[in-house]
């Protein structure tokens, strides 16, 4: 029979045949789980001068002489990129200016191309002179200027694709990384550098999780929720488009369909860098009731936006008055409503304020909105006239609808006048309701002054009473 192997823990021997299965059990998962930190600092250190020594070949053999001019070649070409950056670059942003009125998109290609003048000049420049120094010497004489043209060419097409990331911090953040990437990649240190990431770890009850993984998850997470808001722009898009669906049904179907592309993007992106959604769930559903405490108000909000998407009470476009707010709805988010007001404020409203109070909505069931505007006449003008007047006068008015003709009644007798009222028809309340008002009273200005039709003000007559009816008031 030969000896079974035997294990050394924490300084002692101890043979595994015969011995407690518990033991042994409880011994393999103690030696599992606390990776001695020397080893993984001996593995750090090792593939870091691993990687030193590459760096120091690298830079001795680039002080041979072919390699040498290969690397004056490149610098020579990047200068003369740069003096040419300077020259165009001006008369480049002058011509950027004279096309204000092209779409947006290609204003900010413009903008990259003019901020990367000098990488595009060197990029068109080096990869011909590869192709030269390859026909006129031996290919090994141009494998440093290739590698740099390489470089160029991915440092430019970073550029560009980073330019789609709309903040401006992950913007930086990515193109920064995906430049030090590339250039590891391109110089042959990739290896080295992902097992140097994956050596800084830690263990968190059965999963490793090291730098590699969180900047993989990253990476990945980040493609798929540039797909997930690209998709979901285009299928905003192509919604929007559709007549037969109504404004309130089209805002809500875009909303769940970004919920569930965004939803879809974040689940893949952790099963593809092998995150357990099991356990995910168990603690989502902890976090989801802590935060449910807290966060309230924001789920109210967020359900009352849905409702209000459903019972289809305020769609975008309507007109509606809340409070002293009056202006009309131009979207509905998530957890507000956008009013824009009639001198240009918009005005930001929970949606939980269109649910519980009371909301005026002047454009729900048809456009048709009546208007009174209220005025008075002396006693000595005769009311059938005004009245002819006025209806008149408001039906000339733009805006004012024909087939809702306008009428005027006699509303009371006041101390100084007869008191009226006018009301007509709009179907257009966007375009706003004091400035209607205000050119139908002008055309009753116009009316009254042109008929001889006064309008009153408070008078009050004072009379001087002589010396004895003053006596006599004084007695009496």
């Amino acid at each position: 029979m030969t000896d079974r192997p035997t294990q050394k823990i924490s300084g002692q021997t101890a043979p595994q045949g015969g011995a407690d299965p518990l033991e042994a059990a409880g011994t393999d998962v103690a030696v599992a789980a606390d990776p001695p930190i020397e080893d993984l600092a001996g593995d750090a250190q090792e593939i870091a001068l691993s990687l030193f020594d590459q760096v120091a070949v690298f830079a001795e053999t680039a002080l041979r002489p072919w390699n040498a001019y290969q690397l004056l070649i490149a610098a020579g070409l990047f200068a003369f990129a740069h003096l040419l950056a300077k020259l165009i670059g001006p008369r480049f942003r002058e011509w950027m200016r004279r096309r204000g009125n092209w779409p947006k998109w290609r204003l900010r290609v413009l903008l990259v191309i003019h901020n990367r003048l000098r990488l595009i000049f060197f990029v068109l420049m080096i990869f011909p002179m590869v192709w030269i120094m390859r026909e006129v010497t031996w290919p090994s004489r141009s494998y440093i200027l290739g590698g740099v043209a390489e470089l160029s060419l991915a440092w430019l097409l970073i550029a560009f694709v980073t330019r789609f990331i709309v903040n401006g911090f992950v913007r930086s953040l990515v193109r920064y990384a995906a430049w030090t990437w590339v250039t590891l990649s391109i110089l042959g240190f990739s290896e080295q550098a992902r097992e140097l990431l994956d050596a800084a770890a830690f263990e968190l009850g059965t999963i490793r999780i090291s730098a590699w993984m969180i900047l993989q998850a990253i990476f990945t997470l980040g493609v798929l929720l540039f797909i997930a808001r690209f998709v979901s722009k285009a299928t905003a898009s192509g919604v929007r488009r559709n007549e037969d669906i109504s404004p309130s049904m089209q805002v809500l179907v875009v909303k769940f369909a970004q919920v569930a592309l965004y939803g879809m993007a974040f689940f893949i992106g952790l099963r593809a860098i092998g995150v357990d959604l099991t356990g995910l769930a168990v603690l989502s559903g902890a976090i989801g009731v802590g935060l449910g405490f807290g966060l309230q108000k924001v789920v109210s909000n967020l359900v009352s936006g849905v409702i209000i998407l459903l019972d289809k009470s305020i769609k975008p476009g309507d007109v509606i008055s809340l409070g002293e707010t009056f202006g009309w709805i131009n979207t509905l988010g998530a957890r507000y409503t956008s009013v824009v007001t009639r001198d240009g404020k918009e005005y930001l409203i929970p949606n939980e304020d269109l649910i519980t109070s009371q909301v005026v909505n002047w454009s729900h069931s048809d456009e048709f909105v009546r208007l009174d505007i209220f005025f008075g006449t002396a006693y000595g003008d005769d009311p059938h006239k005004v009245r002819k007047l006025a209806i008149e006068a408001a039906s000339s008015v733009d805006r004012v609808l024909e087939q809702r003709a306008p009428v005027c009644h006699i509303v009371g007798f006041g101390d100084s006048s007869v008191d009226y009222i006018l009301r007509f028809w709009i179907s257009d309340p966007t375009g706003g309701l004091t400035n209607i008002r205000g050119n139908v009273y002008l055309a009753l200005w116009d009316a009254f002054q042109e008929n001889g039709i006064s309008i009153p003000f408070p008078q009050r007559e004072v009379r001087m009473l002589g010396e004895e009816a003053a006596r006599g008031a004084e007695t009496g």
